[in-house]
């Protein structure tokens, strides 16, 4: 049976990635984090990051079996709705999102008959629950810490969709000042995903730009990157690079950004820029280790 594949789509405005996840032969697919587009001078929404994903789908003959939120977003808006208006699907968060909407219903003054009890939303996931989307085993994990509610989604065969955990090295991780947040269940959920297997590919919410003053501010990782790359499979472990960002010193990374197979310079190195930083990044999420 045919590898599970992920396209993803970036949003500029808040450095956001979207996924569409699907598998070669199966009509099923599942949309993780869809951004609405908002402009906050006009404060008018559009749905143009949301119609690219809808045409994707079509394009490839698929159908929407599932809509995962990992969260609900203070950054941006959620374009779930529109795109389950648009093509169907069931829309799912964890089920603590009901403490997250009692909070911000008041903060946000949201009207009295305003439910906090996620009725909103087709299916709650609990911790540890297992579905499926088409033949994919999928498993959604409660990592709470930058809300009370949010949830990682691990897709067999394919790695982990981290939400808002796990940042870039550069970044390093989401924040936990919002109300109910918790840096202690934040750390020990980013423990519970470090802790899964090395070949585990982690798919990141966000990819914030350098600040200003820095280098380039576009994405690292570019949103029109294949699914299939040369140094991970869904039965290979990721290539041992070398990373050299700066002087003299050589370390070996765990590669978790691969370059297209197609590069013409894959094959010199097959890790992403970001992973050419690990020698100096403190959090270590490249795994890094001198070699021998």
């Amino acid at each position: 049976m045919p590898a599970p594949q992920v396209q993803s789509f970036f949003d500029e405005q808040t450095a956001t990635f979207s996924y569409v996840v699907f598998q070669p032969g199966q009509a099923e697919c599942a949309v993780i984090d869809p951004v609405l587009d908002y402009d906050p001078k006009a404060g008018r929404t559009s749905t143009a990051g949301a119609d690219a994903i809808i045409a994707f789908i079509r394009e490839h003959g698929l159908t929407v079996d599932w809509l995962l939120e990992t969260h609900a977003h203070a950054d941006h808006l959620s374009a779930a709705a529109y795109i389950k208006n648009t093509l169907g699907g069931r829309l799912a968060i964890g089920q603590h999102i009901g403490t997250v909407q009692e909070v911000f219903k008041g903060i946000f003054n949201l009207e009295k008959d305003f439910r906090t009890d996620g009725s909103q939303f087709d299916h709650l996931f609990s911790d540890g629950e297992t579905f499926r989307i088409g033949n994919m085993k999928a498993t959604a994990l409660h990592v709470p810490g930058h809300t009370p509610a949010d949830m990682a989604y691990c897709i067999e065969g394919l790695g982990v969709f981290v939400g808002d955990t796990l940042f870039m090295p550069d970044v390093g991780t989401a924040r936990c000042d919002f109300p109910g947040g918790d840096a202690a269940r934040l750390y020990a959920g980013i423990k519970r995903l470090l802790a899964m297997p090395d070949d585990t590919r982690l798919y990141l919410c966000h990819d914030y730009p350098p600040r200003v003053g820095t280098n380039s501010a576009a994405p690292r990782w570019p949103p029109s990157a294949p699914a299939i790359s040369t140094c991970a499979t869904a039965s290979a472990k990721p290539t041992l690079s070398p990373c050299a960002p700066s002087g003299t010193s050589h370390w070996k990374c765990r590669c978790l950004f691969c370059r297209p197979s197609s590069s013409t310079s894959a094959a010199a190195n097959p890790c992403r820029p970001k992973t050419m930083e690990c020698a100096t990044s403190r959090f270590r999420l490249t795994n890094c280790r001198q070699p021998a």
